[in-house]
């Protein structure tokens, strides 16, 4: 089997496909990518039995055919190239591959593709139509919060839930909680499912803004097809906590603040706070936010007043610093509001601006008890 391809445009999709590649892969075969040739087209496939990944590049190729190639080394050795017509000729008897460019020529021990898992094929499923941009923000707005327990590994993804209202995405580690919808897309059918971290990262990573995401998913996988390229994955197998319930929905103390503002003080601030619980402290009275933190251990204290709009009784919160900093990070706006009830009870990080039409985020950080 021979086929001719551009360097440039191979290295390109496989370091997209490369996000795929894991360190222990219990099947040898997984250290590869699968190149399928076919009516003068490759489509490239890695897996890590998970999560799937494929990308389609046009090549010269006058036969069709299957090799598996290691992935590491194909890798390196196309980094080095500058932009070049690359000749693959392959050995179809003992999988060996040569690889023939303007200077000079490369042998490698390739695998035989029928070893490789098979694409895992979706019965009875549902589609819905997403842009690119939406799911980007979704998943910049959620992913940071989902925990990484392995103990609890429904936690470790994003809860999709898709009616015909809207669509919401929720991340939870148990301390902090985002909750972030669309009224202006919505699906033909109810269905809520829990999508692993991996395959998110690689839609972050892959999708260009602008675009159209065709996705269909069942009660196993989910596919995302767009532009060359498709993802498919495995669910997450299990049934998510009730998020709602958590959610304090009385809210009487209103405090209006700039984003950057906030972020800046609480980033300075934390740096004097316990390096273990990375506690600070909100002290509220009137129009004036007085943020500490301390170190006992080391004698480090900080202390920095900023002027808010508040509504609602004096109260002082203790919150973990190192949450509060990431999600005023993602929020994406540049005034929020922090809604409270009481010292004991979440805190509610709503933004005030940034937001598009029909798109509402929510932002649940637990509190920690003060020392008092």
């Amino acid at each position: 089997m021979k086929f001719n391809v551009e360097s440039s445009s191979l290295l390109k999709e496989l370091q997209k496909l490369s996000g795929v590649l894991s360190t222990n892969n219990t099947l040898p075969i997984l250290d590869n990518f699968l190149f399928d040739v076919k009516n003068g087209e490759i489509s490239i496939f890695a897996s890590d039995l998970e999560t799937t990944m494929m990308c389609k590049i046009s090549a010269n190729a006058q036969e069709e055919g299957k090799i598996a190639i290691p992935a590491r080394l194909l890798l390196d050795t196309l980094k080095t190239f500058s932009s070049q017509p690359l000749t693959f000729l392959v050995d179809t008897s003992n999988y060996g591959v040569e690889i023939n460019s303007d200077n000079g020529q490369y042998k490698l021990a390739g695998q035989n593709a029928n070893e490789f898992p098979k694409v895992p094929s979706l019965d009875s499923a549902s589609t819905a139509g997403i842009g690119a941009d939406v799911l980007i923000k979704a998943i910049n707005k959620t992913l940071f919060a989902a925990g990484n327990d392995e103990l609890r590994p429904v936690m470790s993804g994003v809860f999709c839930e898709f009616s015909t209202e809207k669509i919401s995405f929720v991340a939870t580690d148990a301390h902090k909680l985002v909750c972030h919808s669309r009224t202006d897309v919505t699906a033909d059918s109810t269905a809520s499912f829990i999508l692993p971290r991996k395959p998110l990262t690689l839609l972050k990573n892959t999708l260009a803004e602008g675009g159209e995401i065709k996705m269909e998913y069942n009660d196993t996988n989910a596919i995302f097809s767009f532009d060359d390229t498709t993802i498919i994955c495995r669910l997450v197998d299990g049934k998510y906590p009730n998020y709602d319930a958590v959610i304090p929905k009385e809210n009487p103390n209103k405090l209006s603040i700039e984003t950057s503002a906030l972020l800046a003080s609480i980033k300075r601030v934390s740096i004097f706070a316990n390096k273990t619980t990375h506690q600070i402290k909100f002290k509220i009275t009137g129009n004036e936010l007085q943020i500490t933190s301390e170190d006992l251990d080391f004698a480090n204290q900080a202390e920095e007043r900023l002027t808010c709009q508040y509504e609602g009784e004096d109260m002082e919160i203790g919150f973990n610093s190192k949450f509060v900093i990431e999600m005023l990070t993602n929020i994406g706006s540049d005034q929020i509001s922090v809604e409270m009830s009481a010292p004991n009870r979440a805190g509610i990080i709503l933004p005030l601006d940034g937001q598009d039409e029909g798109e509402n985020t929510l932002m649940l950080v637990m509190p920690v008890m003060l020392n008092s």
